[in-house]
Order: C-alpha cells, then sequence, then structure tokens
C-alpha cells in the first residue's frame, strides 16, 4: 500500500497556514433548508419530507460537501440501515433492510442505471462531485417503479445551475495514490441553462493480504462526462436534454502465470419534454436509452490469449405521464411505458430479449390537515415470465403539531434476470456447469449427447414453467416525534416478507465428478426489525444526528429445521455432532443484527471553517457455514464487530477557494480475510474553487 505523503502534506500545510486569514461567507439557510425538505422519488411528484407517509429520508448536498466523499458507497455507507457490501466481482452493492443489493433500484435523475452482472450494481462507479441530493425511499416500490425496486429505491438527483456563469474546480489527493479531480460548469439565462461535469479518478488499488500475488483492488482509472440541457419554449413547456458517459480500465489479475485488462463502457441519454395545460392539468414525454458494457481478457505469461468475456446490455424506454389536481388537497399521477431490453454475453445460450410494456397510477389526497392517503398500483407484462400487478397504501395522521404516526405496505417483485434464466457456462478448470432456467432443456440433451452427463437429478419436464419473479409484501409502521424545534426523532418498524426467492440447486451430475447446477423458486425468507434516527441542533452551529438498526433476516425453511430439531452440529471435525436448539439459528449470511451511526457537524463561523466527526458501528455476521450443516448458527465462526470513525475539516478562504483535509478510518481497522471493501486508513487534502 502506497502513500503520496508529499501532496497530502502540501494540502495540510496550506490549510493549516491560511486559518486565521479568511472571512466570513454569509449562506441563505432558508434555501439551504428548503432544499433538504423536499423529496420527488417517493411519489414522483414534489412533497415535503416532512409530511411524507413513507419511509424517506435526504442527504443534502451540504452534508456530502462536509465530509469529503468521493462515490455514493462512501456516503451511503453512513446511513442508518444502508451497508455496502462487495460482491464477488470486486464491485460494491447496497444492502438496504437486510435485503441484498439485488433489490434495491439506484436511479440517476430518476431514470434507472444497468449493468448488474452478477446481480449486484456496483455503486462505487457513481460520483457525487455533482449531485445535489440523495434520496432514498425504503420498503416495496414496486407500485411506482417496476422490478428491482422490491426493497426500496436510491435516487441521485444532479445540480442545476445558477444564473449567469458559474463552476467550481476540485481536486482531492490521498492514500494509495488516489486522485480525484472534477470540474462543474453552468450557465443560465432566462430560458435556456447547460451544465457540464467532468471526473478523473484515478488509484493504485490496494492489497489487504501480502502473503499471494493478487491486490485485493487493482490499480485503476475511471472518467465521467456529464451535461444536461434545459430550454423553457414558455411558462408551460420546457425541454430537458441530457447524457452521461462512464469508462474505466482496471488490471486484471488472476494469479502470478495470468494478467489481463478489464475495460467498462457505459453511456445513457435522457430526453424529457414537460407541458402544463392549466392550473389543474399537466404532463411529460420521456425517452430514455442507455448502454452498458464490459470487456475482460487474460493472457498467458507468453501474452497468448487465456480466455475473454463481453457483456453488452442495452435498455430503452419511453414514457409518458400525466398529472391531475381536481384541487389542493388531491393529485392523480398516471403513466405508460415500454421496457425493451437486450443483452449480448459470454456464455449464454442465446442473444434474450426482453419487452415489457408497463401503467401506473398513484392517487395522493389529504382529506382533512391531519391525514394524508397514499394509494397506488403499477402492472407490467413481461414477454419471458408471469405477469406483475403491484400495489400500495400508504397513510400518515398528525395527532398533533409534534408527533404523527404513519404506516405503509407494498407488493415489490425482481424479476429473474438474463443470466438466471440464459447462463451457459462451464468452469474450464473444475469442470463444474452452472444453466440459466430456460437454457436447461436444451443444453443437457446436448451435454447426454456428448456423455458428460452420470445422471439427471431433476427431470427436464420440472422446466416446462416461467421461472417466477421473485416478490415481497413490504410492511413499514413509524412516528414522527418533534418534541422541540432542535429535535427531531423518528421511529419505523419494518418487515418485508419474500416468496419465491430464487437460488442454485444441483440438477444433474457429470462423468467427470462434478454437477450441473440451475436456478429455481424454493426459499421463502423475511427481514423485519427497528430502525430509529434522531437529530439536535441546538445552535445554528452545531448538529449532533445519530441512528439504529436492529434486524432479523431469516429463512422461514431453516426456522422450522432449527424447531423440528433436525439441525446438527459439530464444534471440531473429529468431536460428536450435538442437536441445535431454535434459538441456535443466526439468520441469513452477511448480516449484522446491530448497526449504528453516530455524525457530530460543528462550524466556526468566524474562521469560515466546518468540522465533523462521525462514526460506524457493526455488530458480528456470518459469511459462511463452517460447521458443515448448511445453516448459519451461533456455533459458526463470524466477523467480529467493529467500529469506523471518520474525520473532516474544511477552511473556506476568500469565499471561493476551501481547503479540506480529513481521514477516513481513524483507527485504521482491517479484516484481511473476510472485509474486501475496508482498505485501511485513508489519509487525504481536498482543494474547491468556485467562480
Amino acid at each position: 500500500m502506497s502513500l503520496n505523503k508529499n501532496k497530502t502534506l502540501i494540502y495540510f500545510t496550506l490549510f493549516l497556514s491560511c486559518v486565521g486569514f479568511s472571512q466570513e461567507v454569509k449562506t441563505d439557510s432558508t434555501k439551504t433548508e428548503q432544499l433538504e425538505d423536499v423529496i420527488v422519488t417517493a411519489t414522483r411528484t414534489v412533497r415535503q419530507l416532512s409530511s411524507l407517509p413513507l419511509p424517506a429520508q435526504i442527504i443534502s448536498k451540504k452534508e456530502i460537501q462536509s465530509v469529503n466523499s468521493l462515490r455514493l458507497s462512501d456516503i451511503l455507507n453512513e446511513q442508518t440501515g444502508l451497508i455496502t457490501v462487495p460482491d464477488f466481482g470486486g464491485g460494491e452493492g447496497i444492502q438496504l433492510q437486510g435485503l441484498d443489493s439485488q433489490y434495491t433500484l439506484i436511479l440517476i435523475d430518476g431514470v434507472p442505471l444497468i449493468g448488474r452482472s452478477a446481480g449486484t450494481l456496483d455503486i462505487s462507479r457513481v460520483t457525487v462531485g455533482n449531485i445535489k441530493q440523495i434520496e432514498i425511499v425504503k420498503g416495496a416500490s414496486s407500485s411506482l417503479y417496476g422490478s428491482e425496486a422490491l426493497g426500496g429505491v436510491i435516487n441521485i438527483i444532479t445540480e442545476k445551475p445558477k444564473y449567469g456563469f458559474n463552476g467550481d474546480l476540485n481536486s482531492r489527493v490521498g492514500s494509495f495514490n488516489t486522485y480525484d479531480n472534477s470540474l462543474n460548469l453552468g450557465y443560465r439565462k432566462k430560458k435556456f441553462s447547460i451544465s457540464t461535469f467532468v471526473n478523473s479518478f484515478n488509484s493504485d488499488g490496494y492489497d489487504l493480504n501480502e502473503s499471494d500475488a493478487l491486490n485485493t483492488v487493482e490499480p485503476f482509472n475511471n472518467q465521467i462526462f456529464n451535461t444536461k440541457l434545459n430550454y423553457n419554449f414558455n411558462d408551460a413547456t420546457s425541454l430537458l436534454l441530457s447524457g452521461r458517459y462512464y469508462t474505466q480500465n482496471q488490471d486484471y489479475v488472476a494469479s502470478e502465470d495470468l494478467k489481463g485488462e478489464s475495460d467498462i463502457n457505459e453511456w445513457n441519454t435522457h430526453l424529457k419534454l414537460k407541458h402544463k395545460y392549466s392550473e389543474k392539468w399537466s404532463s411529460y414525454f420521456e425517452f430514455y436509452a442507455t448502454r452498458y458494457k464490459a470487456d475482460e481478457y487474460l493472457n498467458n505469461p507468453d501474452n497468448s490469449r487465456f480466455s475473454e468475456s463481453d457483456f453488452n446490455q442495452l435498455l430503452l424506454r419511453p414514457e409518458i405521464r400525466a398529472t391531475y389536481s381536481p384541487n389542493k388537497k388531491s393529485a392523480f399521477i398516471g403513466g405508460l411505458g415500454w421496457n425493451h431490453e437486450t443483452l449480448k454475453r459470454t456464455d449464454f445460450s442465446k442473444e434474450p430479449e426482453f419487452n415489457s410494456p408497463y401503467a401506473y397510477l398513484q392517487y395522493d389526497t389529504h382529506p382533512t390537515e391531519k391525514i394524508n392517503i397514499i394509494l397506488g398500483a403499477r402492472f407490467d407484462n413481461h414477454s419471458e415470465y408471469k405477469s406483475q400487478f403491484s400495489p400500495k397504501v400508504a397513510l400518515r395522521y398528525k395527532l398533533s403539531d409534534k408527533i404523527a404516526v404513519k404506516g405503509s405496505v407494498g407488493y415489490g417483485y425482481k424479476a429473474p434476470d438474463f443470466r438466471q434464466l440464459y447462463f451457459d457456462f462451464t468452469n474450464a478448470t473444475v469442470g463444474y456447469t452452472v444453466l440459466g432456467y430456460n437454457a436447461v432443456s436444451t443444453a443437457i440433451p446436448q451435454l447426454e449427447e456428448e456423455g458428460q452427463i452420470a445422471n439427471i437429478v431433476v427431470p427436464i419436464s420440472e422446466f416446462d414453467n416461467e421461472l417466477k419473479p421473485e416478490n415481497s409484501v413490504s410492511f413499514n409502521v413509524g412516528i414522527d416525534y418533534n418534541p422541540i424545534t432542535s429535535i427531531k426523532l423518528n421511529f419505523n418498524a419494518f418487515r418485508n416478507n419474500i416468496n419465491d426467492l430464487i437460488d442454485t440447486r444441483v440438477i444433474a451430475n457429470k462423468t467427470n465428478g462434478q454437477n450441473v447446477f440451475s436456478y429455481y423458486n424454493v426459499h421463502k425468507v423475511y427481514t423485519q426489525g427497528l430502525e430509529l434516527n434522531t437529530s439536535w441542533k441546538p445552535s445554528n452551529n452545531l448538529k449532533i444526528s445519530g441512528g439504529y438498526q436492529l434486524l432479523f433476516a431469516k429463512e422461514k425453511e431453516a426456522e422450522d429445521a432449527f424447531k423440528n430439531g433436525n439441525v446438527y452440529a459439530r464444534l471440531t471435525p473429529s468431536s460428536s455432532s450435538f442437536q441445535l436448539k431454535k434459538q441456535d439459528y443466526f439468520g441469513l449470511y452477511n448480516r449484522s443484527r446491530h448497526m449504528g451511526n453516530l455524525k457530530v457537524f460543528y462550524e466556526f463561523t468566524k474562521l469560515d471553517l466546518d468540522a465533523n466527526i462521525r462514526g460506524t458501528y457493526r455488530s458480528k455476521y456470518g459469511l459462511y457455514d463452517t460447521n458443515g450443516n448448511t445453516y448459519l448458527d451461533t456455533y459458526d465462526d463470524f466477523v467480529k464487530r467493529y467500529t469506523i470513525w471518520d474525520l473532516a475539516i474544511n477552511k473556506t478562504l476568500f469565499k471561493n477557494y476551501t481547503l479540506g483535509f480529513g481521514i477516513d478510518n481513524v483507527l485504521n481497522f482491517r479484516d484481511t480475510q473476510n472485509i474486501s471493501n475496508i482498505s485501511g486508513r485513508i489519509i487525504y487534502g481536498k482543494l474547491n474553487i468556485q467562480f
């Protein structure tokens, strides 16, 4: 692990030498407060966060800038009930309310990102340099957003330019020779506005285990280019056109002898035409297109090709939406759209194509000043799996000016992905085979003809029907309590019941001693728990906030097995086994029973300086069954609990210059065996110039 000490020291020296020579910068506190209160993701309409009947939260631009985050994964990891989880491909997904990352929909300006090669969307590829705010909605949201919103939605909303010509330049350098540089440019005048954002991110990677030939994260570099244009034809009609391009190159090393490269190229374009017919009626037409392409290869020592693979996904989506507000107390929103999706990928039995028209309708009403009711539903008709109807209802009742209760029930679903339907992969080294559900009927007879099948475990006839989407019924019940102006308390109890969970099973044995695997609907699981968020602002300069989540995530079949006394364990391979009890079942892998966070922000107004310290806690969790019974129980080996503390200090100079210094993971926590996405202590310096 390398550290660019010289450049970090320069930033820190400049920071210390200039602390006493700046002038006070006045901010529009009213404008900032309004920004933090407004949310659009939960209902697809502008709503005050404090009045919403759904569990939701906002991460403001001010907080993102104060903590000096680089990537989306950095800032989400500090929120209650969220934790970033690395996948086998090295990407980082987000776990929300105990649900895997494949069940959370990630949006940028309301349109989805694609590229889930192994089910996980790598959120570390999203920079926060041009973000206005991040909106998080917890609980099933398929009634508005369809598939992948089974667990919730995270929407990244990018910045709009201010009047005139303006911009900012941001540069950060830190440990592991990490450089992040970005440029924001904006122009706005009368009917026209345009913004452009450019970001470059480079790192030498890091290595948590120096005993092998591989780095934990190999060196990489990526770039992002984003531009957005707005034109108001008149007070009633406006046009938005935006484009985004992302590219990344990374070393790909499988062993001392096998080395190569991995390349990612992603683009998307978004067009939206809005029109307001009257005070009651408005609508817009939207067209979205995006492509995600990933290629990688490995070469032998003589530079001959050992292996190569590619992943090429395309999504096209037109949508028309209308809003009708018969009065100030109620509003209808409805939409019609169509998803067209294709994928070309190595080790697929065919080049699949998905077509899915959909329609949704939502009614948002305030029958009285104290009550808010939201009723919504969506219908998705899919070419490859059973059609889905996704209803949702939410209610908020204001008991007094200080306390309100709210609750929601919603249906969510996750469609089978291309991999689960069409994968046709045989490991060249070990010899096992993995087949997508739709590939079984043709691949198994072919393997039999080649003499590779010893016996069939699951008859091919069981694959005549469709693989069902995973689905969930989500419950959330909460209380908002503001005893005094400076204190806010939020309590939420949740439960997600997931049915038709897609898992793998052995469907045939091969003559080489290996197995053939495929996917099927079998498991029923649930996640349930409590969330508590609180904030205290005793003065304009000081804000203290904290959050806690209690989580139980379990499989119902496993609960029954422990309850009936059918599960045994042994402490060592040579010791005798003993029967486990119901309370010995811990739950699903990679879930912690307890998680918490604490943040303290302070502004030294006279010095134009702000500082913060943030801590996150995660209790023990298990990654594998270590005593041979296929379940995670209290006698298995666990990853130990840990706490991470981060520190950031920012100093404004002459209104337009800001120097920053920080330490992420101050105590240098590392787990070299189990946690690949925590690199150790990171020291950095940062410079921001506004113009």
